[in-house]
C-alpha cells in the first residue's frame, strides 16, 4: 500500500463496525442521563430527611399560667390635728 493511496474498503467496514450506532450512543445518553437524574432525587430526598429531623439536645417550652394571688390592703396610721378657735 502506497502513501497516498485510497483505503480499502475493507478498511472502512472494519472501522464503522468499530463505531456504536446512532441507537446506542443515544442509548448510552438516556442512561447517563437516568442515572444524573436518580442521584440527583436521591439528594433531594436526603436534604429534606435532614431537615425536617428534631435537632438533639434542644429546648423545650412549657407554657404555664399562673392565678395571680389576692393582696391584703396594709393598715395605715393616720393622724389628724385640729385646732380650737
Amino acid at each position: 500500500m502506497s502513501v497516498g493511496a485510497p483505503r480499502s474498503y475493507r478498511a472502512r467496514e472494519r472501522d464503522r463496525s468499530r463505531r456504536p450506532s446512532a441507537g446506542r450512543r443515544a442509548l448510552g445518553w438516556i442512561l447517563r442521563l437516568a442515572v444524573i437524574a436518580a442521584v440527583f432525587v436521591a439528594g433531594l430526598a436526603v436534604g429534606r430527611a435532614l431537615e425536617s429531623a428534631p435537632s438533639p439536645g434542644g429546648s423545650q417550652t412549657i407554657v404555664r399560667t399562673l392565678d395571680p394571688l389576692t393582696i391584703e390592703p396594709r393598715e395605715r396610721t393616720v393622724t389628724v390635728t385640729t385646732s380650737d378657735r
